[in-house]
Parts: C-alpha cells; structure tokens; sequence
C-alpha cells in the first residue's frame, strides 16, 4: 500500500491503467507539472514534459480552494499544454492530520481501517463522518506484539474541491498525496532507512515533513516565506524587480560582505527563526519515543522556490548539528552522468513534489 495516498481507495487506479500520470503540484501561486516516460524497458526515466502555471490570487489560500472553476481554468490549461487526461495531484500540509497508533501483530488487515475509525475522534477535531482517511503500517513490535501505523487524514470538503477542480477541468485524479510524502520519494534513497526531515521552502510558506522508513510521519507549516524576505529587502533596497531580490538572495543570501552586510542581516533574522523553528521540531520527534537513536533525523533536505538562498544549508548544518543539504531532485529518475534535464539545477527545487509524483508510476 501506497504510504499515504490518502484517497486511493476513494479513487482507485483501474486495474489496466498502469501508464504514465502527470505530477501536479498545486501551491497558494502556482501550479507546477512534469510527467515521465520510460524510452528504454529497463533504463533511466526522461522528461516527456513539464511547466508552470500561475493561479489567480484568492483561487487558492493556505490550501483551501476558494474558487473551483478558476482553479480548474488552470488544470485545463495544463491539460492543453500537456494532453494529459490522467494526473496524481499534490496535498497541501497545512489542512492534513497526521497521528500514529498502534494495533494488535494479529489484526487481519482488512479489519484495521475499522479500528482506525474508531480512534479518529481522540486524534482529529473533526467528525469521523466528514474525513477521509488512509494509512500505512510502519513497523512491528515484536516484544508487544503490535504494529506501528501511521494515519492520514483529510477533511471531506478539502478532498472534494480539489477533485470537482479536476473533474471541471476534464482530468482524472488517480491519486492525492500529501507535499512531503512526494518530495521523500524524489529526494530520499529508495531504500527510505531512517529519518529525514523534508524543508520545502516555498513562496508564501515553509512546509517541514519528517519521513521515516518511508512513511511520513509528521507535517508542520511555519510562517517564513519569501515574499517576506522579498518585502524587508525592498525596506533597504527600494522598489527592486522580484527577479533582481531573487538574484541576490540566490548569490549573496546570508554572505556578510561589505556590500551586502545590510541585506544579510536581514534575511540573518529569517534564517534563525527557520533553524530555531526546525530544531524544536527535531527536538519533539527524536524524544517522543524510546527508540531515541533509531528515530534520530539522519539529513535535513531543503527544497522549495526559495531553497537557493545562498549559504542556508551550511548555516542549517552548524545550527542543527545535523547534515543540511539542498535536495537532488533527479536522485530517483536518472542519473546525470547519462542524461542533462532541460530544468537546470536552481529550478529543480520548485519541481520536486511534481517530480515525486509522477516518480510513483516508476517506482
């Protein structure tokens, strides 16, 4: 079972239906897609195509859909551009529910989706009756004779307005995912050992996920963008194009030399409330369990449009006593040694939750 496709079983893949999807990453901005295609049987996957689509502002905020018919506007834009009919569509965090339980080693399988039902109410504050939810067993424990799962869950309302998008939009969904589930399964190795923690860095907010044997396992959203690093820059700097802030935050960033001292104090501030923000979450996962060593977070791997800023991982790495490195979104799909992506590597890092999710008809 997928790990947290939190709506397959609602939308089930037909048992033929085994080609490539489209990956559609849908953020508060934008909408970014990239689909796969396998030219040799047992080779490397290459880019059939990919893009971008800007959504109107209001159509989409903090991840709930305000306006269905402009937000299936822009999948049917995509849907000209790409001439695709199927895609597996991203999840934002901010409206998902994570929490983990345990049941009984003997529980039949088909009977635990009834006993999650019953514990919906102590963990989610919504009625059972106004969710979907799915979920993934991660571990068992031999010792109790009990299975570790982990939940996902999902307002009814959420899943239903992203689906009438694509339903207007003359597209099939054949899964939703969760931002972070997808990035793990770009940038983690596929053997998904351990823990790391997933930073997508974005526009208009910082997504943090912690992946664990493959499983996501928790979901946060901070506050810390950059549109607000854009709009103290523009503090010192006056009325400065977009592109020109983004030119310097992905060239000087937090580099303190004389002619940018000014604006690395600035975006100084922004980089420890991201690390003070990171640690407390590493802090409260790798110590709300006994297996303290084996829950510990092996890498912090940032993503996101805004991952460029120029000296973050070295800056994260010392703070957090914890290897942080800007992800390597193509790791999963080829190698670079035999194929260069038309999306060079500075873009990449707005691609990786598309790019996980049109990974899932490969892997």
């Amino acid at each position: 079972m997928s790990a947290l496709s939190v709506v397959q079983k609602i939308f089930p893949t037909p048992g033929l239906m085994s080609f490539p999807c489209v990956g559609v990453d849908v953020s508060d901005t934008s909408l970014k897609y990239i689909q796969f295609e396998r030219p040799h049987h047992r080779g490397d996957v290459r880019i059939k195509c990919y893009g971008d689509v800007d959504i109107p502002v209001g159509t989409v905020e903090r991840g709930n859909v305000h306006d269905v018919g402009r937000l299936a506007s822009v999948l049917a834009e995509m849907k000209v551009r790409t001439g695709a009919e199927y895609i597996r569509m991203s999840l934002p965090e901010e409206r998902a529910y994570l929490f983990e339980t345990t049941v009984d080693a003997k529980t039949k399988p088909q009977d635990i989706r009834g006993l999650i039902d019953f514990r919906l109410e102590e963990n989610v504050p919504l009625p059972p009756k106004d969710v979907y939810f799915n979920y993934a067993v991660v571990s068992e424990d031999v010792e109790s004779h009990t299975l570790r799962v982990v939940v996902a869950v999902y307002a009814l309302a959420t899943i239903e307005s992203y689906y009438a998008a694509c339903a207007q939009a003359g597209l099939v969904p054949l899964s939703f995912e969760i931002e972070a589930q997808s990035i793990a399964r770009a940038t983690t190795p596929r053997t998904h050992e351990g823990a790391y923690m997933i930073v997508d860095f974005g526009k208009t907010r910082m997504g943090i996920g912690i992946v664990y044997n493959g499983a996501l396992m928790y979901t946060s959203t901070i506050e810390v963008a950059g549109v607000q690093m854009s709009a103290d820059m523009r503090d010192i700097l006056g009325d400065v194009a977009e592109s020109e802030l983004t030119r310097i935050k992905n060239e000087h960033g937090l580099s303190r030399t004389k002619e940018n001292k000014d604006i690395a104090a600035v975006l100084q501030k922004y980089a420890d409330v991201i690390a003070e923000e990171l640690n407390v979450r590493m802090r409260y996962w790798e110590t709300r369990s006994i297996e303290k060593d084996e829950r510990a977070i092996k890498k912090v791997i940032v993503c996101g449009g805004s991952a460029n800023l120029f000296g973050l991982p070295e800056f994260l790495t010392n703070v957090l006593d914890t290897p942080t490195e800007r992800a390597s979104v193509w790791m999963n799909a080829f190698s670079l040694n035999r194929y260069i992506p038309e999306i060079d590597r500075r873009h990449s890092y707005g691609y990786a939750t598309a790019v996980g999710l049109a990974l899932k008809d490969f892997v």
